[in-house]
């Protein structure tokens, strides 16, 4: 893939990701007790989100690596929020397990360098809200792009355009960048105060999305399965039969 259709396609990730409606945001008296739990959550080690290599096991009980599941909230899926509650707690450490119609992708959350976004994948997935959700839009040497609660069951038109309910800013992280396959980011419309649910997977190095989208996890196991999502039929039209999440798990160790 060329550098311009890469940047065409950057342009074009936030437009597909552009909601028809208003979203409402999150309340604003909530908002300060969220940043602030976040900005603790910040103050540990930085280290400890790198490289987390073990594969997950979502089934509830000890993982390897010390790594446990953190149980659910919800016994089924919920979609419609006001605002993410606080669920990160201070001194853990968190990898999302991704199973797929076509496989498990693991993938490590940068909680500290990125906190409020990762406490709003957590508590999403802790309320089953990726169940069922497809990667609506995977373009070969771009992304594969998923979370649109649309997608459970909603018209085609309307896939990448819905959200969980409120929304959050852009977490800029200067050491965070789109540099290769694998890497976990936040879609959004136009203004950078408009993450909700749909994420990203790298496909490849997209250094034109860096300092632009939030970047908040990376892959450590499962990057073969990438290939394997299934691909849009073209750039605006999603896979015909496309690859869905079974459940996302969430699993936690201490520091």
């Amino acid at each position: 893939m060329t550098a311009r259709l890469r940047s065409l396609l950057a342009l074009a990730l936030v437009a597909a990701c552009s909601s028809t409606t208003a979203v409402a945001t999150p309340d604003a008296a909530a908002t300060p007790d969220v940043a602030a739990a976040a900005d603790a959550l910040a103050t540990d080690a930085v280290a400890a989100d790198a490289g987390t290599t073990d594969a997950g096991a979502a089934d509830g009980g000890a993982s390897d690596g010390g790594f446990a599941a953190t149980p659910y909230v919800t016994d089924a899926p919920e979609r419609a929020f006001g605002e993410a509650e606080m669920v990160l707690a201070p001194g853990r450490d968190y990898r999302a397990v991704i199973d797929t119609d076509v496989g498990r992708i693991t993938i490590d959350l940068y909680e500290s360098q990125t906190p409020v976004t990762v406490n709003s994948f957590v508590f999403l997935a802790l309320h089953h809200f990726f169940d069922g959700l497809a990667f609506h839009r995977v373009l070969d040497g771009f992304v594969a792009q998923g979370g649109d609660p649309n997608t459970a069951a909603g018209p085609r038109g309307t896939w990448g355009t819905g959200g969980p309910g409120y929304q959050f800013d852009t977490e800029s992280v200067a050491s965070l960048t789109f540099d290769g396959a694998g890497v976990l980011g936040m879609a959004r419309a136009a203004s950078r105060a408009t993450n909700g649910s749909q994420f990203f997977i790298t496909l490849a190095a997209t250094p034109t999305l860096n300092g632009q989208y939030t970047v908040f996890g990376r892959v450590t196991d499962g990057l073969d399965v990438l290939a394997r999502i299934a691909r849009n039929a073209s750039p605006t039209t999603p896979p015909a039969t496309p690859t869905r999440m079974t459940r996302v798990t969430i699993e936690e160790r201490a520091r």
